[in-house]
């Protein structure tokens, strides 16, 4: 069970990172201390299916993701129809430019 934990605590970490949380920031959305954030990120405590929900909405993630490591890929029909009006060679082109975007808005 505590592997379990660990694991899950590693993913948190590296959303938060991700996503430029500080642990303070992070706790805050969660509606946790930064104590408790900090060891379940190190994989020292465990946590409630509350405070698992509370950081995945937090982090925009499944409970899946962080539970298992697997994700569900969800794609948006408007913009998948979008994409295929490109050519493959202009997908390298898209790709570069859309994490730009992203980048900018994170």
């Amino acid at each position: 069970m505590i592997n379990i934990y660990k694991k899950a605590g590693e993913r948190i970490f590296l959303t938060r990172s991700m996503r430029g949380y500080t642990r303070e920031t992070l706790a805050e959305l969660a509606e946790i201390s930064t104590k408790f954030l900090y060891e379940i990120e190190t994989g020292r405590k465990g946590f409630s299916a509350l405070v698992l929900y509370n950081l995945c909405n937090a982090l925009d993630v499944d409970c899946d993701y962080i539970m298992t490591g697997k994700q569900k890929i969800t794609y948006d029909k408007n913009v998948m129809m979008m994409l295929e009006l490109f050519d493959e060679d202009k997908t390298e082109q898209i790709s570069r430019i859309l994490k730009a975007i992203y980048a900018l808005l994170n």
